[in-house]
Formats: C-alpha cells, structure tokens, sequence
C-alpha cells in the first residue's frame, strides 16, 4: 500500500515540477535557471510543513509518504540542479553557476527551516 502513496504523490508531483518550471522560466529573460529554483525552494517549504507537521502528531506516515516523498520528491529535483549548474560554468556564466549553488543551499535550508517553524507555531 505504501509504494501506491509515492506513486499517487510523484504523480502529481513530476508533472507540477514540469509545468512551474516552464511558467516560471518564460518569465524570465536570464540564464539563470529560475524554474528549477522555485520548484526546489517550494519543495523544501513543503517539505519543512509536513515535517513539522508529522512530528507535532498533526500528519499520519501516509501523509508523509504520499506528499513527503512522492509529491514532494518528484517536485524537487537535484539533478536538474547539478546538471544546469554544470551547464552555467561551462558556457562560461561561473557567477551564474556560484549563485545557483549558493541561493539554492541558502533558500532551501531556509525554506525548510521556515516551514518547520511555521507548523511548530500551528500544530504545537
């Protein structure tokens, strides 16, 4: 039962991350890979709520599995971070890269952290 709860969340997840990332790159005219970096970020906020909210007893482990690791885990993506971080350095935009690493490490902890933060305020 608990591999159809990741299937059902990465269901919708894969195809959320697919559609923000495009919504959100159309937007804007840089190299830098914003999509990427809002799925991520909100991923982590999400993540961060529903952590928060399992320990404080307010989420069962279904919840978690369907939302934390199949929604959530099919929404972020550490790969096609690695790999548009990789492409930025070698077409020579270092900085671009450097930022991308640095802003997605600082605002996916913080997100995280905020998020933990916020469901310990609501659910404790």
């Amino acid at each position: 039962m608990n591999w159809l709860l990741v299937i059902a969340g990465a269901a919708v997840g894969a195809p959320l991350r697919y559609l923000t990332d495009r919504a959100v790159q159309s937007r804007h005219d840089t190299v830098f890979p914003w999509g990427t970096f809002a799925v991520n970020v909100t991923g982590c906020l999400a993540l961060g709520l529903l952590t928060g909210a399992v320990t404080a007893g307010a989420a069962t482990s279904h919840v978690q599995l369907l939302l934390g690791t199949g929604l959530c885990g099919a929404l972020t993506t550490y790969s096609t971070f690695s790999y548009e971080t990789l492409r930025l350095a070698e077409d020579g935009a270092r900085l671009y890269a450097a930022a991308n690493v640095v802003a997605s490490v600082v605002a996916g902890l913080g997100a995280v952290f905020a998020g933990v933060t916020l469901a310990g305020a609501l659910w404790s």
